[in-house]
């Protein structure tokens, strides 16, 4: 087996960010106005500019009290992100962003429109500890977890991008958001959960989102999607399983030497059986790796032995590959027979559609190209 980092469970505690308002819940920011010596409606009136108006700018709030607002800005509304790059593909239809945040930590958050709806990829944490060898993301180590400010900010931000135009033929605002940006959600788990409750708070307490619209995706860490079925949010779970059987999986996901594919699956079995919702099977295809038509029907048979086929669905990734590595994208004709070897076992498979592969699409590659100061 070659050598991989070390996996990381518990993130550096240095670069702490400041506090903001998107790290409160309803209860705290009311005790915040209190603080201030205002009442308490203030905090509704101030998530009206955030959530409804996507507004930032404490200075330009008539219905505030002018003697404050400055104060209100520095204490409550610090700067999170700094721009870095952002690039387009698709016909501005992908926009991925390089951020910077206040410490120097970079993250990416991908925007991308489809016809019926527009879709965020937000990063969780600044790098990852998982160490997938063919990860950019994995292989460039955790730098630290994002707050909950850090995570939400993200989405703001995108909502803002598509009020204001800047991506041809998107009108509203997300309709979904998938956690499969830098980093593992679950081993952020407080700060996931408090910015999936601000996206589906109703106006003023959030954005109003439908949590069916939000995916939390995970490598398998196998106690929090257990914690996760129990929070009663309809989200949707994706497991990155990328391999049916524990001698691949210990080498290509090596959070699989603490918990096995039988043991990742059951929990996602679970996690369907409680929530009602079904879970993606996230897999993604690597030249002479893992897509072989035997891995394909191993496949199979891990899913069907924990009931029939409605509560799972398989997402085969094509792999955006980092440059200079030797995982890379399976042949079309092994894609081809992989899938139709899932479909003549009546699983249920989809080939996701892939975006920005010219602008490094692919989570951790821009920020890797960034610190290599390419």
């Amino acid at each position: 087996m070659p050598n991989h980092l070390p996996l990381v469970f518990d993130a550096p505690a240095r670069g702490k960010a400041p506090k903001h308002w998107l790290d409160f819940d309803v209860p705290e920011r009311r005790a915040a106005m209190e603080s201030f010596g205002l009442p308490a409606f203030r905090a509704d009136q101030i998530s009206r500019h955030v959530f409804d108006s996507l507004s930032d700018e404490v200075t330009t709030w008539t219905d505030l009290p002018a003697a404050i607002r400055e104060d209100l800005a520095e204490q409550l509304f610090p700067p999170l992100l700094t721009q870095v790059r952002r690039l387009t593909a698709d016909r501005g239809r992908t926009v991925k962003t390089l951020w910077r945040l206040h410490d120097g930590s970079l993250l990416e958050s991908v925007l991308m429109r489809y016809p019926n709806r527009s879709t965020l990829c937000i990063s969780s944490q600044a790098g990852c500890g998982m160490a997938c060898p063919f990860c950019a993301t994995g292989q460039g180590g955790l730098k630290r977890n994002l707050s909950r400010a850090e995570i939400t900010v993200q989405a703001f931000a995108a909502n803002r991008m598509l009020a204001a135009g800047e991506v041809p033929g998107a009108t509203g605002r997300l309709n979904n958001i998938v956690f499969m940006g830098m980093g593992e959600p679950l081993a952020n788990y407080k700060a996931v959960l408090g910015t999936i409750r601000t996206l589906i708070a109703p106006v003023p307490g959030g954005f109003g989102m439908s949590a069916r619209g939000i995916t939390v995706s995970t490598v398998g860490l196998v106690p929090q999607i257990g914690r996760l079925a129990g929070e009663g949010l309809p989200v949707t779970l994706a497991v990155s399983l990328h391999a049916p059987d524990d001698d691949l999986r210990n080498e290509i996901v090596p959070v699989n030497n603490r918990w096995s594919v039988a043991e990742v699956v059951d929990a996602a079995w679970e996690y369907a059986r409680v929530t009602r919702r079904r879970v993606s099977i996230e897999y993604a295809l690597m030249r002479d790796i893992n897509d072989s038509i035997a891995r394909a029907n191993l496949l199979a048979d891990v899913l069907k032995r924990r009931g029939d086929w409605g509560w799972v669905h398989v997402n085969l990734i094509p792999l955006n590959p980092t440059p200079g590595s030797r995982w890379t994208a399976s042949r079309p004709e092994d894609e081809a027979a992989f899938i139709a070897t899932l479909e003549r076992r009546g699983v249920p498979v989809t080939l996701r559609d892939t975006r920005g592969s010219e602008i490094d699409g692919a989570c951790g590659q821009l920020a890797a190209r960034e610190t290599a100061g390419v």
